[in-house]
């Protein structure tokens, strides 16, 4: 690595992570949110020989990171490894991972777009676009921030021969697709995920009134996602948690109100591609005036199989020491927009309460 963030002075203004960022070179987007993962432009990324863009979105908090990586038709990322863990779903194309432990047995599957899957801890990895006449893109989530600032060694971080054998030791079919349910916390656990926009998911009416969903955990790593859908007409509950969702939209058309306690909300309108992040304690609700489900993906720097996070309870309501907002509670006028939303599309509000 070019960058000694070793040295104090070299960090006086920005943080050890920030320093290694810039010294990557590709566009960096900040802010709360991104209209369309698809279509967001690029640059040229030596390190993984492809095309990417680093996603820092106020939200994050620093506790973790996004990128959007695209791999040109016919060719491949390079090979690498790193000691913070990334949590990847495909945006676009069709390709193949491998996947492997130094000296060790290589492993290598399918995806697709829509598909999701996390290399386990430190393993190398090589993405390759199977597509001979278009690009294939994914977005990652990382702990890479939290990594890189901690350690401030970047030889330690990406060079690292440590093997993570009691998450990965190359047996056959890791990457199979093949999962558990684990009805304790209504999490799916596996390594694969072939198609998260058609996956099966569970009543979730805790969140709000039709709503579906499931918990995500994948290779032994701490952060994980979530999936959740909202039937045409309705909308969840307000709620806050800690810094880091990022929230991608998979299916329909509506919008999202952000805002900080006591103050002027904030409007985002998405539609499949959309990626936006609550900030910390910042409450957040989402709406369906659309004409079909709204289905989004959640991937998190926290999960719950491993307990490591001090997790606030978001599926219950202020009134039972919770962070979320019951319907009767809310601002008569969050009601009301969406009522007009909604008449806009010629849809019905199926909401009551």
């Amino acid at each position: 690595m070019s960058i000694d963030l070793t040295k104090e002075s070299a960090y006086a203004d920005k943080t050890p992570y920030e320093l290694w960022q810039q010294s990557e070179a590709i566009p960096v987007y900040q802010g709360l949110g991104l209209e369309d993962l698809r279509t967001v432009s690029l640059g040229p990324w030596k390190r993984k020989g492809a095309m990417g863009a680093f996603i820092n979105m106020l939200g994050a908090g620093r506790s973790c990171d996004a990128y959007v990586c695209e791999i040109a038709a016919k060719s491949q990322t390079l090979v690498e490894h790193y000691l913070f863990e990334e949590l990847i779903y495909v945006v676009k194309g069709r390709g193949a991972t491998t996947v492997w432990q130094e000296g060790g047995r290589k492993q290598t599957f399918e995806w697709q777009e829509g598909s999701m899957f996390s290399p386990p801890l430190n393993t190398w990895r090589q993405h390759f676009n199977a597509q001979g006449d278009e690009p294939a893109r994914f977005v990652a989530l990382t702990d890479a921030p939290v990594m890189i600032n901690r350690f401030r060694n970047l030889e330690f971080v990406f060079n690292n021969t440590f093997i993570f054998s009691d998450r990965f030791g190359g047996e056959d079919g890791y990457f199979s697709g093949k999962g558990k349910e684990v009805q304790s916390h209504r999490t799916w656990d596996s390594n694969f995920i072939a198609d998260v926009p058609g996956f099966r998911l569970m009543e979730h009416s805790a969140r709000g009134q039709g709503a579906k969903g499931i918990l995500l955990h994948l290779s032994a790593n701490t952060i994980s996602a979530h999936i959740e859908e909202y039937p045409v007409g309705t909308y969840p509950r307000a709620h806050w948690h800690g810094p880091g969702a990022h929230i991608l939209i998979l299916t329909g058309e509506g919008y999202s109100f952000m805002w900080e306690q006591g103050k002027k909300r904030t409007r985002i309108d998405w539609k499949p591609g959309s990626l936006f992040v609550p900030p910390a304690k910042w409450f957040h609700q989402h709406f369906n005036p659309g004409r079909e489900p709204a289905r989004y993906l959640a991937l998190k720097p926290w999960g719950f199989t491993y307990q490591v996070e001090d997790l606030v309870k978001t599926l219950e309501v202020e009134a039972a020491g919770g962070t979320q907002i019951d319907y009767q509670d809310q601002d008569p006028e969050i009601h009301e927009t969406f009522v007009q939303e909604c008449l806009k599309r010629g849809v019905e509000v199926r909401l009551k309460f």
